[in-house]
């Protein structure tokens, strides 16, 4: 079960950077209910396993394109996100003082702090693209502009795989040119 669950992370995250083209150095959101995988309601089969299944999944991809990951935490840490201390830096991020734990910021988020380097947490980020798997609300994350995307892994385990990758703000009205 945990090696199709990581197989299909790992697929899930290779079609957004196909679709997405991020470029190094830029983050990508994803959150992730380990509960909805195990076919439960969100919040109430929180399963560490799971969670570290789908690290294992796209942590290793999201590292190999030079990216940073924002694993976003659940409602009662207010949604925020585990971010390498390098990436909070280099976009300077305030860093908040809290640790996600599987009841407090989920089994995902937990996964993520324990296998990052140097973990940190912060309230917000603006992605340039995001995967949320069992509908964990990852839009509040994203840059201004999502465009939703539809991947062909369109869920891992029992929960349902959305994904969007961003665009820049088209202004200036008639007149103006765009590429």
């Amino acid at each position: 079960m945990y090696d199709e669950i990581e197989n299909s992370a790992r697929e899930a995250i290779t079609e957004l950077f196909q679709e997405a083209k991020p470029q190094a150095g830029q983050i990508v959101v994803v959150g992730c209910s380990s509960s909805e995988i195990v076919g439960e309601k969100i919040g109430n089969g929180s399963t560490p396993e799971v969670a570290e299944a789908v690290i294992n999944g796209i942590l290793p991809v999201i590292k190999k394109n030079g990216l940073f990951l924002a694993a976003q935490c659940c409602e009662h840490l207010n949604r925020a996100l585990v971010l390498e201390r390098e990436a909070a830096e280099k976009f300077g991020l305030e860093i908040v003082a809290v640790v996600p734990k599987p009841k407090a910021g989920g089994s995902f988020a937990t996964a993520a702090f324990k296998a990052f380097h140097d973990p940190v947490l912060v309230e917000h980020v603006k992605a340039v693209a995001g995967i949320d798997i069992g509908c964990t609300l990852i839009g509040m994350h994203l840059k201004d502009v999502a465009v939703p995307l539809r991947l062909k892994t369109n869920k891992i385990g029992e929960a349902l795989v959305t994904a969007a990758k961003t665009r820049p703000k088209f202004i200036g009205g008639e007149r103006a040119q765009y590429e």
